[in-house]
């Protein structure tokens, strides 16, 4: 698009086409890409793209990606905005250095997300921090009148500083072994507690039917007892000849080799050797 001023002062903004103006001196045309994607680069600067990048010392643009995050450890963020214009007026006539501008509310942006967030959040949560960053950035940009509008927002590797590296990683080998711990902890609770549980519900469970058939055995004895009470009350004598007889047939076969003799006899010794073999035998 073609701004178009006349003795320096805007007159108006003309589209792609054909477009007629005063001649120079009078009117002045400049020409704003409002399609081209610009792009920011903040903690590194890239010398060539191409299949083999090749970028800039990073020490030299390191004070830019050095930031302290909400727990209070230091963290390099190096990160891209890519941007377009979207206001050729506002981009030009509004703000007198726009590019550095839109580099320092980046900055002060990007420093403000990061400083909400702790190392490992900062470290593995790129795409959200980028995502929230974009949207502050572009409310600032808007208030600026600046023109611009933000595409993307690109974070890069994000670690800590070089010294603190090693450190840095000893403190993650222990916070990954501590929650290695604690899930084997909690996956042994989980498996531990409901068998607990299972077995406790299995002997109460077999414990009320014990108690269930002992009560109902008592009941049926109490029961049956009343009613040979019942029957011996009717006949004395004959339940009680009865009950003998019964018991004597339960007990008897239980008591092993019996021996039956006549009160009147006087020598049964001679008895003794019954159902044995003959002494003589071997």
């Amino acid at each position: 698009m073609g701004v178009v001023q006349r003795f320096g002062k805007y007159v108006r903004t003309t589209g792609p086409g054909l477009n007629f103006k005063l001649p120079s001196g009078i009117e002045k045309v400049t020409k704003v890409k409002v399609r081209h994607i610009f792009k920011d680069e903040f903690g590194f600067r890239t010398i060539r793209a191409g299949i083999r990048t090749q970028y800039a010392a990073s020490k030299a643009y390191l004070s830019e990606s050095l930031m302290l995050t909400g727990d209070l450890n230091v963290a390099v963020v190096p990160w891209i905005v890519q941007w377009r214009i979207k206001d050729p007026y506002k981009f030009l006539f509004k703000v007198r250095n726009v590019r550095g501008t839109l580099r320092d509310l980046a900055e002060a942006t990007m420093r403000l997300v990061v400083g909400d967030r702790s190392i490992n959040e900062v470290i593995s949560k790129r795409q959200e921090i980028a995502s929230q960053a974009q949207k502050l950035l572009q409310k600032e940009l808007d208030e600026a009148d600046t023109g611009i509008s933000v595409r993307t927002i690109e974070m890069k590797k994000t670690n800590v500083p070089e010294p603190v590296q090693p450190s840095f990683n000893e403190v993650n080998q222990a916070i990954q072994e501590k929650e290695k711990m604690i899930y084997q902890a909690l996956g042994e609770y989980n498996k531990r507690i409901p068998q607990a549980k299972g077995n406790a519900e299995k002997t109460i469970k077999a414990a009320e039917g014990y108690a269930l058939d002992r009560v109902n055995r008592a009941k049926g004895d109490a029961a049956r007892f009343d009613e040979i009470y019942q029957e011996y009350a009717k006949a004395k004598d004959v339940t009680r000849r009865r009950l003998y007889l019964e018991t004597i047939r339960d007990v008897f076969p239980k008591l092993g080799k019996k021996y039956i003799v006549d009160e009147e006899q006087k020598n049964f010794l001679p008895l003794l050797n019954l159902g044995q073999a003959e002494g003589g035998e071997k």
